[in-house]
């Protein structure tokens, strides 16, 4: 038999977009896209759990999102290469607010490799183990917490679709990530779970100017590379951070599996 979803086409669009009431785990949440996630779910009405190595940038982002939006938020240590810690978080979600309805796995490592015969098998281990097996296992721990269904959010990146040179490891792990947003978006849609991807492209953030410090020090104009899309401007989290709510809200609640490309044109 199929699932009877619920009708929303009696719902205003503004209502769709609201969280009132659902709780929300964003990882990765002390800085750039991550806290920018925290801020744009939190003006939409969720309750946040915000995770990040740095717990003290977590619980930053979680006080200032409770501060602006009147919302319960909570900061929290994660690791997210480190399984019991994934877990820990969603358990700490659901003890806290007694439900678990938005996961964004936000948290990533990215870094320029040279050459692929140069790169240390540890590094790679690293990697996939952030980028690809975190986004995994957090994708499950939040499934395993949402017996009435929900929405997985992983933030993912155009590397996975296309490949450039120089940064082998990084565009494995995200073609890894893109391939277990596919996959668990069909295995969970029977639970009611949606697993969506954002895939953006360079983003403005402190992490990518400090990735790209070395070039413009040799002279290289940073902000023209980062510009250099059709669209011509430069990408903020703002950008990525809008999608993302879309893409966990009732807006998209007939969409799975699939990956949403926040990149101004780049892979047209």
């Amino acid at each position: 038999m199929p699932i009877i979803a619920p009708d929303h086409s009696d719902r205003s669009l503004a209502d769709l977009f609201r969280f009132d009431g659902r709780v929300a785990v964003v990882t990765g949440a002390a800085r750039g896209l991550g806290a920018r996630i925290v801020e744009r779910l939190a003006e939409a009405g969720a309750t946040i759990v915000a995770g990040d190595l740095d717990a003290d940038g977590a619980r930053r982002s979680a006080a200032q999102a409770a501060e602006r939006w009147g919302v319960a938020a909570v900061g929290s240590h994660l690791d997210v290469a480190d399984p019991a810690s994934i877990e820990a978080i969603a358990d700490l979600a659901v003890e806290r607010f007694d439900r678990l309805d938005v996961w964004v796995n936000n948290a990533g490592i990215s870094s320029a490799t040279g050459p692929a015969t140069d790169v240390d098998p540890d590094f790679l281990d690293t990697m996939f183990a952030v980028n690809a097996r975190g986004t995994y296992l957090g994708a499950r721990e939040a499934a395993k917490r949402m017996p009435d269904g929900g929405a997985v959010v992983n933030v993912l990146s155009t590397t996975g679709f296309r490949a450039s040179a120089g940064i082998s490891a990084y565009v494995a792990s995200k073609h890894a990530a893109v391939g277990a947003t596919k996959a668990l978006g069909l295995e969970f849609a029977p639970l009611g779970v949606r697993v969506l991807g954002v895939a953006p492209t360079v983003i403005d953030t402190p992490g990518v100017q400090a990735e790209l410090a070395p070039l413009r020090d040799a002279g290289v104009d940073i902000d023209a590379r980062i510009a250099g899309n059709p669209l011509g401007r430069v990408g903020v989290p703002d950008d990525v951070a809008r999608v993302v709510v879309f893409a966990a809200s009732d807006l998209a609640a007939f969409m799975t599996g699939s990956t949403l490309a926040v990149d101004a044109g780049r892979l047209a």
